[in-house]
């Protein structure tokens, strides 16, 4: 049985990624054209020709008037996916269309719904605004990962790998020391941990681009949505300070990071990552900055999880891992997922 929940809104790709072009990117297994209208519409089809299954995204085939051309044999598709011209007849058989998936476009992000159109339901995307709200500014990347999005999703619930796996960037001896706390709201479908740090060291990644030095209060607040989204709600401050009792901070830095975690195939994931900020908005270099140090640590992970894939998928049937307090947020994670795809948790013993 597949892993990766079915019925459910994924990203992707950025809004910056699709233009009047042929675009393709392979979702939870299915191969998927997308391309932009005249309109401004972004629309998204099965990437194969009905007529010999040619891809509709490899030269020569193009788009035409706002028609997509098989480079094969010349069937020809509407923005609807409908086939509207075959080569040698008039006649058009009425089976003749591309399977078409709905899409939705918000916060700079092109949402796609795998499973069943009927259920697709805008409002269940979760949100993320500040990726394209005035008062912020965001950098962002895509990196491809050869593991299955869960390994993705352990690694990004349990931060106390920044001290270990970060350490130079991001990770300090106070991320893995500090115990959590973990809630589950079912009803919403999200697990939030929290971590926060009264007295930390303050790390290069923040340093640099805050201009902090010393200690510092640091927050880590996570929300994550499965299967798709993960917000982590970075607060760096001075020691001693906290947020006014109506919310307003304004001694502290706020660092939004988030990541589209996208299943692939089975066995491989598209890891969106973004950082949004609320301070130096127009200053190039902190942007550079802290997307250059973002990738550097995403490629951390990358190259971890990578080898983890291998050690899992060669693993015997019925190995048992052990939990401990910290993977409290990830295994509610993976209960979360695990009734998304119908069945039971696999290896998933509860929090010691």
């Amino acid at each position: 049985m597949s892993a990766i929940p079915r019925n459910q809104w994924y990203v992707a790709a950025y809004s910056a990624e699709i233009e009047h072009a042929l675009f393709a990117r392979t979702i939870c297994d299915a191969p998927i054209l997308f391309w932009r209208t005249e309109a401004g519409e972004v629309v998204a089809h099965s990437d194969r020709c009905v007529h010999r299954r040619f891809p509709l995204s490899q030269a020569p085939s193009r788009l035409v008037d706002g028609a997509v051309v098989c480079g094969y044999h010349g069937f020809t598709y509407g923005a609807d996916g409908k086939c509207v011209a075959v080569p040698g007849q008039t006649r058009v058989p009425r089976t003749a269309r591309l399977t078409s998936y709905p899409v939705a476009e918000l916060d700079s992000l092109v949402w796609i719904w795998i499973g069943d159109p009927g259920l697709a339901d805008e409002s269940r995307i979760p949100r993320a605004t500040y990726l394209d709200a005035e008062g912020y500014t965001t950098v962002r990347g895509l990196e491809p990962l050869a593991a299955r999005f869960s390994l993705l999703v352990d690694n990004l619930l349990d931060l106390s790998h920044e001290t270990y796996l970060h350490g130079g960037y991001i990770g300090t001896p106070e991320v893995a020391s500090t115990p959590i706390t973990t809630e589950v709201d079912d009803d919403a479908g999200i697990v939030y941990v929290s971590r926060h740090m009264a007295d930390a060291e303050c790390p290069p990644f923040y340093a640099k681009s805050t201009g902090l030095q010393g200690r510092i209060a640091r927050w880590q607040d996570i929300e994550y949505t499965p299967p798709c989204l993960y917000k982590l709600h970075s607060r760096i401050a001075p020691v001693g300070s906290v947020p006014n009792p109506d919310g307003t901070d304004p001694d502290a830095f706020h660092v939004e990071v988030v990541y589209a975690i996208t299943p692939e195939t089975e066995h491989s994931t598209h890891d969106f990552w973004m950082v949004a900020r609320d301070f130096a908005l127009d200053d190039e270099e902190v942007s550079a900055f802290l997307a250059e140090n973002n990738r550097t640590v995403v490629l951390q992970d990358v190259v971890a999880l990578d080898v983890l894939e291998q050690v899992v998928a060669r693993e015997p049937a019925g190995y048992q891992e052990l939990s401990i307090n910290i993977d409290t947020g990830g295994l509610a994670a993976r209960r979360m997922l695990a009734r998304m795809v119908g069945e039971a948790p696999q290896n998933a013993p509860a929090a010691r």
